[in-house]
């Protein structure tokens, strides 16, 4: 078991490497076989939906490594967690992508939602609620992630201009950080 367990995180790191360094589009099961010298059923064995599956594997991995990224940040308030969020997109952006901007099966906002992607929300929420004030904390950082990941999109895609990324940044931790006064 131990071994199949090796082999699947093997095929998803080799994936992840590889998207980094050429996106998604270079990732394909025949690429990563001849990467990681294994055949392309013993790729199907593990993850009988293709290139598909292994991207939502990694997926769930990002989403662990930004829950933890964010849980280390929260104690420096809206101001620690944008700035660890968007450090953690832009270090990987792959990966970011495929969290949250390629298609994908997974569930958001869901009873059917991973834990992982639940405890993921739970950390953006744990700073967002301090300073709800009456609103709906859950709606507050839903609105407070939907603006993170749209600047996050809107840089990458050069659609706004460079010399304004701090200021925005900025706008977002004071909005949300006054959000109760």
């Amino acid at each position: 078991m131990r071994d199949r367990t090796e082999r699947g995180q093997r095929i998803v790191s080799a994936a992840r490497e590889l998207a980094e360094a050429e996106g998604w589009d270079a990732v394909t099961t025949r690429r990563l076989a001849a990467l990681i010298e294994y055949s392309q059923p013993v790729l199907y064995s593990h993850f009988p939906g293709g290139k598909d599956a292994i991207m939502t594997a990694a997926a769930l991995e990002g989403f662990a490594e930004l829950a933890a990224t964010l849980a280390r940040a929260n104690d420096s308030g809206v101001a620690g967690v944008t700035a660890a969020y968007v450090a953690f997109a832009e270090a990987r952006p792959a990966l970011y992508d495929a969290m949250f901007t390629l298609a994908s099966e997974l569930p958001f906002a869901r009873d059917e939602t991973p834990d992982v992607m639940k405890a993921c929300f739970a950390e953006l929420l744990a700073v967002i609620e301090p300073v709800a004030a009456g609103q709906d904390a859950g709606t507050l950082t839903e609105v407070f992630w939907s603006t993170l990941h749209g600047l996050i999109t809107l840089d990458r895609g050069h659609r706004l201009s460079p010399e304004h990324r701090d200021e925005r940044l900025a706008l977002v931790v004071t909005r949300f950080g006054a959000a109760a006064r």
